[in-house]
């Protein structure tokens, strides 16, 4: 399997030119593994077609929401940075002006009520929101130095780089065996599939407890197994990023301490970005911590927006924003 990044070709420059909306219809089969290339599609400006609504929104979104001046807490070759990031479907606000960057081999946690754009983030990173046919975004994503919102880009390519670990565990209905050699069937691994089986099956911690069970069904497992075979399964692929999405809000406590163990030994290889509700998982898992915060606009939707973005403790132990303060205290959420 070809390890490299994928090639890019664009020449497009941080802060020099003006942000792209983009739409790509990937069809998804297998969980996005078996998917084609697409070419990519400019998205029409929707601006003429505003309602009254949306107008007023934008109005809001750029005025009152305009949280540019926020301190933005940067790192040396940062793997994410969002500049001025927002995400729209079809006219209704999701997520407004987010400006942050994620440093490579740490656990960055995001945190925040429901429907403050936590899981709409993660999904800009590897491009899944591209298969929801109104999204569209303002501004930009970068991984490393490349715009992942390029026309250029080919967000299949991009999602073998970023792996991602849904909420539930969905495992493919096929032997243990083959759900971490799928992958690599159909993106040509020419190596030993047994060694790449095993070292994915011992990253993910599970190796000990399946490797007398190989040819049983992967729905077999128990839940936590199976979170875990999907963790292995996306290390397989031999990503850079790893992206989880409330990985552990299924599991019972013996199974969510496993996979936190888990998490604390990816990031040694891996840069690991995970959504979570629980504050005091983020706490034991992650090195960093964004809160996010969602508000109503003048039309009734909510949106999402980016308050505290910091290291853990201080996040949790002496928040800057006093609606950071009241969120990590339970007065709200």
């Amino acid at each position: 399997m070809d390890n490299r990044h994928f090639e890019i070709q664009d020449n497009t420059e941080k802060n020099r030119n003006r942000p792209e909306k983009n739409s790509i219809e990937v069809r998804d089969n297998m969980q996005t593994m078996r998917q084609n290339n697409h070419s990519s599609e400019n998205r029409d400006s929707h601006a003429s077609q505003d309602d009254n609504h949306s107008q007023r929104n934008r109005e809001r979104h750029n005025s009152k929401n305009n949280r540019s001046n926020q301190s933005i807490k940067t790192f040396n070759n940062s793997v994410f940075t969002t500049e001025q990031l927002s995400v729209y479907y079809g006219d209704t606000l999701a997520l407004s002006k987010v400006n942050m960057e994620i440093p490579p081999k740490q656990v960055t946690a995001l945190i925040g009520p429901s429907g403050c754009g936590k899981s709409t983030l993660i999904r800009c990173f590897n491009r899944l929101n591209d298969l929801i046919e109104s999204f569209h975004t303002e501004g930009k994503v970068f991984f490393h130095d490349k715009n992942l919102y390029s026309k250029k880009v080919d967000a299949v390519k991009v999602r073998r780089k970023i792996g991602m670990v849904f909420q539930k565990p969905n495992p493919f209905p096929k032997s243990i065996y083959d759900n971490i050699a799928y992958g690599a069937r159909i993106n040509n691994y020419s190596g030993d599939m047994d060694e790449l089986v095993e070292n994915s099956l011992k990253k993910a911690a599970l190796w000990t407890e399946v490797k007398d069970k190989l040819k049983e069904n992967g729905l077999s497992l128990s839940g936590g197994q199976k979170q875990r075979l999907c963790i292995a399964r996306a290390v397989a692929l031999k990503p850079e990023v790893i992206l989880m999405d409330e990985p552990c809000s299924s599991l019972d406590p013996v199974s969510t301490q496993k996979v936190e163990d888990l998490i604390h030994d990816l990031k040694e290889s891996y840069t690991v970005v995970i959504v979570t509700h629980n504050m005091q998982q983020a706490t034991r898992v992650a090195d960093l911590t964004a809160f996010f915060n969602a508000e109503e606009g003048e039309s009734g939707n909510r949106f999402g927006y980016l308050v505290e973005y910091d290291e853990t403790d201080k996040i949790f132990q002496d928040p800057q924003e006093e609606a950071t303060q009241k969120y990590v205290s339970g007065d709200f959420g």
